[in-house]
């Protein structure tokens, strides 16, 4: 790395802990979750967050965007919610003097830096199948016109995990696309105490702008550049193919108990989240701790359970962290 990138990731890390105190005056607790959100924007990758209604999910996101001084929009998924309600329509327009008509392209929500899709698997495949190109592409196809979306971009989608009545559940293809799965858990007591104050007391606190769109594109460019030693690589890729109950490097218990393992693009996720994970505490490099780390939010959407490790109550967590145990290098990492 040059001077100049180790002076912006030292940068980065004074304004990470700024941030997360503008974030704090507005979002009681979810540390975990507010640095999982951060590293997938300093990744270039989208984030599916999923937790009971309730949680601030949406306020997160929204004093996020905020904080980080991007266009924000919310769109509520809904299952009369058709493609171009989310990326826009051609409108027929008449000019009064010469009567004259033409078509006048109106963009859609999605054209914003950070979006929100909430409750993203209540609506049907094709309108999910139209932000999915958004998603990957990062440009929305309407009629003949390509046209680009703002940079950088974000989707963070919501997923109610309890009433799955009248949803249409995201694909394995699609879930591949988002680079961590977020679970956003009950507060504890004493932080249900003091979002009860806030909510209920006279003031709203307001986010005051620390960075800037640029800012994020030039730090995104700067995470790619973190080194990575080929034992890092190593140890992510031995991780992910271990999560495939027919590669010859999978242990029993994942023969037993997992249905699919994560694709290539787990290791992929897993590297670039680390880069990330490193930059925000001020370091110049990436590790197997940092791998380690973020394994479990890369890996959680990408390793799906058979039957039978349903029915005895294994998730895919408790999978991804016995593997941790089995291949993370004792030197390198405790669990």
């Amino acid at each position: 790395m040059s001077n100049n990138d180790i002076a912006a990731v030292e940068k980065l890390h004074s304004v990470y802990g700024r941030l997360k105190k503008e974030i704090g005056q507005v979002i009681v607790g979810q540390q975990a979750v507010i640095e999982q959100v951060l590293m997938a924007v300093f990744c270039r990758g989208h984030a599916l967050l999923v937790g009971v209604p309730g949680l601030a999910k949406t306020l997160l996101v929204s004093t996020l965007a905020q904080a980080l001084d991007l266009s924000f929009r919310r769109i509520q998924f809904t299952p009369d919610l058709m493609p171009a309600d989310i990326t826009g329509t051609d409108v027929l327009e008449v000019d009064q003097e010469t009567g004259r008509r033409s078509f006048r392209f109106v963009q859609g929500p999605v054209f914003a830096h950070m979006i929100l899709a909430d409750e993203i698997n209540r609506t049907p495949p094709k309108t999910q199948a139209a932000l999915l190109e958004a998603m990957q592409e990062r440009h929305v196809t309407v009629g003949e016109r390509t046209m680009h979306l703002p940079a950088p971009f974000f989707v963070l989608a919501t997923q109610n995990p309890i009433e799955q009545e009248g949803t249409y559940p995201l694909p394995e293809a699609q879930l591949d696309r988002f680079l961590f799965n977020i679970v956003v858990d009950y507060p504890s007591e004493a932080e249900e105490r003091d979002i009860i104050r806030r909510v209920t007391g006279p003031s709203a606190a307001s986010v005051s702008p620390l960075m800037s769109a640029q800012d994020i594109l030039t730090l995104q460019e700067i995470v790619k550049r973190v080194p990575v030693g080929d034992h890092v690589i190593d140890f992510a890729a031995a991780l992910a193919r271990a999560t495939r109950p027919k590669e010859k490097e999978a242990p029993d218990f994942v023969r037993e108990m997992v249905a699919w393992g994560a694709g290539p693009r787990a290791g992929i996720g897993l590297i670039s989240a680390a880069k990330a994970h490193a930059v925000l505490r001020g370091r110049f490099h990436a590790t197997t701790r940092d791998v380690a780390e973020i394994a479990t939010p890369v890996l959680r959407h990408r390793v799906l359970t058979t039957f039978n490790a349903e029915a005895a109550g294994v998730t895919s967590d408790e999978i991804i962290r016995r593997l941790l145990t089995k291949l993370a290098p004792r030197e390198d990492l405790k669990v």
